[in-house]
This record gives structure tokens, sequence and C-alpha cells, in this order.
């Protein structure tokens, strides 16, 4: 057995590898475009065997299982990438790529012979189908290094298939047979370059997976599942840091906590199931009624916290005021049509160097205020006020 031997089985052993372990992965998270990954890496894993280790066949038509395997693998690898972002899988772009890239390698195979042309052929429809990645991701932000990262790998693997036969081919010549061929530096260059991007391709996408798993496991360590919104520890974990935003940029903040009325009552009158259904009702309203910057969580079992930043007590008061009133109504269908729930609201808004807990305390005031009042009602701090309204 020589040296070549073991060449040969590099990227079938990548392939595979990296197939069994996206085939893992997709067991934990069952997501279609970690299958795809699982998917890419089988194809290349038996592009190469029909390639280099299979036994060749009349006419040598086992290049024909072999490059289309390599024109699959790309194609699955650019709906893992692509659909890692949700966006829309070209898959008839590509598939007519693909069959285009097929048919042309089919003509330089059995009508006029040039392994020149076969390489050509897959390679151009190779990357194309790679550039349909660069093209989707393109206008996409990219917020983390790992975006980016996905990002050039597509790039590169465009380049690599483009570029890099056009370089080394009329640099090195042409072929007589399959043996120069598979003894060339040009095969040599494909066998290596393929193991580089291969590794790269599978190692970005296992980190963007685990960055994808890790931020759904905080989300759910910080939501409250019943509301839609946050839990306590993630409201304040956020609401410190739009707290520290908002005071080095001079920004003003307010803070609103709700709690319902009587909420005890209604659940031992009433059932759990008809809180619950307040609670996710509330939640609701809450989702629909606040502004895109709002931070807003559920900080006990009755109450909440909403935390509007760059806002003031008026902006914060008519929040709450519409809120009140939808209560009512969003929760029509779900509990007794006898019971109207309502809610109590606290204000208080930030100064500088003002913290969370001392915010929370001034809303926590208002809020006792507005029970004393009556309940079903809002209430500001009084620093909180203006002068014309604080007397």
């Amino acid at each position: 057995m020589t040296g070549q031997i073991f060449i040969s089985l590099l990227n079938p052993a990548i392939g595979l590898l990296f197939a069994a372990a996206f085939f893992l992965l997709w067991l934990q998270r069952r997501e279609r475009y970690v299958a795809y990954a699982a998917g890419a890496y089988v194809a290349t894993a038996f592009a190469f065997l029909m390639q280099d280790v299979v036994p060749a066949l009349p006419m040598e038509l086992q290049r024909v299982p072999a490059n289309a395997g390599f024109l699959l693998t790309g194609i699955l690898f650019a709906a893992a990438i692509v659909g890692r972002y949700g966006l829309p899988i070209p898959w008839r772009a590509m598939t007519v790529t693909a069959a285009m890239s097929l048919a042309a390698f089919l003509w330089f195979l059995l009508g006029r012979p040039s392994i020149e042309g076969r390489i050509y052929a897959i390679s151009l429809g190779a990357g194309i189908v790679a550039l349909m990645v660069v093209r989707a991701l393109w206008p996409l932000a990219k917020p983390h290094l790992i975006d980016r990262l996905l990002f050039w790998v597509a790039a590169l693997s465009a380049a690599n298939l483009i570029i890099r036969p056009l370089v080394i081919l009329s640099l090195a010549g042409g072929f007589a047979n399959y043996d120069g061929f598979q003894q060339s530096i040009y095969w040599t260059t494909v066998q290596f370059s393929q193991a580089i991007v291969s590794v790269l391709a599978a190692i970005s996408l296992m980190v963007a997976i685990a960055i994808d798993l890790i931020a759904e496991l905080r989300q759910q360590a910080e939501s409250d599942p019943l509301s839609g919104l946050l839990n306590r520890r993630g409201f304040e974990a956020a609401a410190t840091a739009v707290l520290r935003r908002c005071d080095g940029e001079g920004r003003s903040v307010a803070l609103l906590i709700a709690d319902l009325d009587r909420f005890k009552q209604v659940n031992d009158v009433h059932g759990h199931a008809v809180g619950d259904a307040i609670i996710a009702g509330f939640g609701a309203v809450v989702g629909r009624s606040g502004p895109p910057a709002m931070v807003a969580g559920r900080i006990g079992g009755e109450e909440f916290a909403l935390l509007l930043p760059g806002e003031g007590i008026e902006a914060a008061r008519r929040l709450a005021d519409a809120i009140r009133t939808s209560l009512s109504p969003a929760c029509a269908g779900r509990i007794p049509p006898a019971l109207t729930p309502t809610a109590s609201f606290g204000l208080a808004t930030g100064t500088p160097g003002k913290g969370l807990s001392q915010l929370m305390r001034e809303a926590d005031q208002a809020l006792y205020e507005a029970k004393r009042a009556g309940r079903d009602r809002v209430r500001a701090f009084a620093s909180a006020l203006p002068l014309s309204a604080a007397g």
C-alpha cells in the first residue's frame, strides 16, 4: 500500500467524521439545516471514494456519480448555511446550475473527451452554487464574528472552486489521461484545499450551531413562558444594561410596575387556569402596546415591570393607560364573562446615577398608592411628576 492511498482516503475520512458529528448535533437540535450539513459531508465522502478508491468502470463512468456527489455536496452545504439564517433556500437555481454543470461534464466525458473541460464544468457549477450563498448573506447584518466567518468561508469556497482551476491549469497544462491527472499538482491541490475548506466550513458551522444553542438556552433561562416576557432574572439583566447605556448617553428612562388586582382571589374562586389566561393576556397586550426598545418582564406571580428607554413620565402614563384599558378585551373568551380583570400601575423616572433597585422602589411606592386609591389606576412617584402636577 503506497502513501497515495492514504492521501486518497483523507477527504472521505474527514467527510464521514463530520457527517457523524453533524448527525449527532441534529439528534439534539432537530434543525433541518443541521441535517443538510450532515448530508453534505456524506456526499463529499462518497464523491471522493468514487473518484479515488473505487475501481475504474468502462469509459470512466465512475466519474459521473463522483462529480454528481461533489455538486450535491455544494448544494447541501449551501442549504445548510442559508437555512441557518432562515432565508429562502434557492433549490431551483442550485438544481438548474448543477444539472447544467453535469450535462457539460457528460459532454466532455462522452461527446468530446476532455479532462480539462470536465474540471471546468464541475468547478464552475459548484462555484456558482457557493456564490449563491455569498449573494444570500451579503445584505445581512453580521453582528457576530461567526456570521462574518461563515460569509467568508462561502466566499473562499467560491474562489477555490472558480479561480484555482483557472490558475493551476493555465500554469501546469492539461492531462493526457486520468493517471496523469491523479498524479498532478492540480489534483493534489484539490485534495488538500478541499480538506482545508471542509474543515474550516464544518468548524464554523458547528460553532454557529453551538452559539444558537447557547442563545436558546439563555432565552429559556431568562424568559417567562406564560406571559411571553422576560422573567425577573432576564428583566434585571436587560434593564441594568439599558440603564447603564442611557446613563452614558444622557437619555431619560421611565419604569412601570404593574400588578394584577385581586389576583389571589381570582385564582381561589375561578382556578389557576383563569389566572394563567389573565397573565397571558397581560403579556400579549404589553407585547402589542409597548415600543420596540421596551424591556418588559414578569418579575413576580402577578407583578410586571416595563422599562422605557428614552421616555418620560407622560409616555409611561400613556402606555400604562393603554395596557390597563386593553387588558379585559384581551382576555375575553378565555375567562368567565362576569370576570373583569384589572391592573394597577406605578411609574417612576430615572435620573443620572439612579440604579434599577432605586427606580423599582420608587415605582413600587407609586403602585401602592394606586392600590390604596382603589386599584385599576395609574400613579406616578411624586418626584417624577412635573411641578404643575405635583401640588
